[in-house]
């Protein structure tokens, strides 16, 4: 079996570093880009499919009214993986042990019940997303294109043979990648960017349209994930060996230069997404499109340019095979945590895409491509719906005092995590209601 500590993305942090060097002089402490990597990962997750499912059905539907929420939910996750990386460079443990630890066993066993359909709700929305992909791109049929895309990330993920940096490096050349064909898809969008900016804040209507609680709640779900926050816990709990304040501080300036950096960038490509579906289809009247096939046929006739529907298809395989490392490392950490049961990765890795691939396969071959884009937003939703477990334990462990000494979360940032809380609580909340009335 392989224990958490063999993952490619911890083994460097697991022997400790000795504080002085050979000659007896104090070790200088690691630069911080050495830190770089956990949060390139983690935004990964914030850009998959689920984000393209949601993001387009928001833009086309009700223009940039719902820019408001993608802004809202992704300084949402920047606070809230901000506070889960300092649990785990702090505390030394990630947030699925502590869970372990400091709750019943029926308790552990729920809170892992609902890790899992999390972490197989996002790996459903990959799995569809870059089958779509793979449809606009190659013509395969949806069916098919499942298969291959398990394939693809089972061939990214044997990236880990090589090394973290090597897998890292991939992941971040798909996101760089990604960003440059939203740059180009915005220039042939020629959106409203008055409107735009109008759009940054929350409107009235946003808890009274249904419509709109909807897709509300599948952007947070889709942008605060709540198996990113177990991940990134486990990721950086090795960051500080020593555990003494000098080495915890400087884990701690670099892992959260890693964290804003990447999620400030997942943001930019999270609205931009949203922006040109607005440009595009809801400025044209195609207000009814939330498929992603029909925005693939259409972009280009409207924008009037070839280009647009082949970089929307290319960007989506990119965001979908890379989005799988995410879920699989998720799934391992939460696996561990909660039941400290250890698996090799490729088992892991093989597990994970065969529960995905069983719902994907089902909604594509009954409902087609309306039907999978359908399960897009749903699973979006479902891990809204999850968020709150995730959330609760979290900012309790890390505004423990006998958990966290004087590093804790308090203040300011502790009232704003609990806002946070709030607010995904009431979201769910008026959606549920929502749900039960039309019943």
């Amino acid at each position: 079996m392989i224990a958490m500590n063999s993952n490619p993305f911890t083994t460097r942090y697991r022997r400790r570093r000795p504080r002085t060097t050979a000659g007896g002089e104090p070790r200088r402490p690691a630069h911080w880009s050495s830190f770089v990597g956990p949060g390139a990962l983690i935004a990964v997750g914030y850009m998959d499919p689920g984000n393209w499912a949601t993001a387009l059905a928001g833009g086309a539907s009700f223009g940039y009214r719902l820019l408001s929420v993608v802004l809202m939910s992704s300084l949402m996750a920047m606070l809230l993986q901000w506070v889960s990386s300092r649990l785990g460079v702090v505390t030394g443990r990630d947030l699925a042990q502590l869970c372990r630890e400091h709750f019943s066993r029926r308790v552990t066993y729920v809170l892992w019940l609902t890790s899992e359909v999390a972490i197989v709700a996002c790996d459903v929305a990959e799995v569809v997303g870059s089958a779509v992909a793979l449809q606009l791109l190659l013509g395969v049929s949806l069916t098919p294109g499942v298969l291959l895309s398990a394939v693809g990330t089972l061939a990214i993920l044997a990236l880990q043979r090589r090394g973290r940096r090597t897998l890292e490096a991939s992941v971040v050349a798909l996101i760089v990648f990604v960003g440059l064909c939203f740059v180009v898809e915005l220039a042939l969008a020629r959106p409203d960017w008055h409107a735009a900016l109008a759009g940054v804040a929350p409107g009235a209507d946003l808890l009274r349209n249904a419509g709109m609680v909807w897709l509300a709640a599948g952007i947070l779900g889709a942008t605060v994930m709540p198996h990113n926050l177990y991940l990134h816990s486990a990721l950086v709990r090795n960051h500080a060996p020593e555990r003494d304040d000098a080495a915890i501080a400087n884990a701690l300036r670099g892992v959260n230069y890693d964290t804003f950096g990447s999620l400030s960038f997942a943001f930019v490509i999270n609205a931009a997404l949203l922006i040109v579906a607005a440009a595009v289809f809801h400025a044209s009247g195609h207000r009814d499109v939330t498929d992603l096939a029909d925005a693939h046929r259409l972009i280009a006739p409207i924008v009037g340019s070839h280009w647009a529907a082949i970089l929307f298809a290319a960007a989506l395989l990119a965001c979908g095979l890379s989005a799988t490392v995410t879920g699989t490392l998720a799934g391992q950490a939460v696996m561990e945590g909660f039941l400290a049961l250890r698996l090799p990765r490729w088992q892991r890795a093989l597990l994970t895409r065969s529960l995905a691939m069983g719902p994907a396969l089902l909604a594509v071959s009954m409902f087609g491509q309306h039907g999978s884009n359908q399960l897009l937003v749903a699973s979006q939703v479902v891990l809204s719906l999850q968020l709150p477990l995730a959330v609760v334990p979290l900012i309790r462990f890390a505004s423990s005092r006998p958990l966290m000494g004087h590093w804790r979360v308090h203040g300011v940032p502790l009232v704003l995590a609990w806002l946070s809380a709030a607010a995904i609580l009431t979201l769910n909340g008026v959606l549920l209601w929502q749900f039960v009335s039309t019943i």
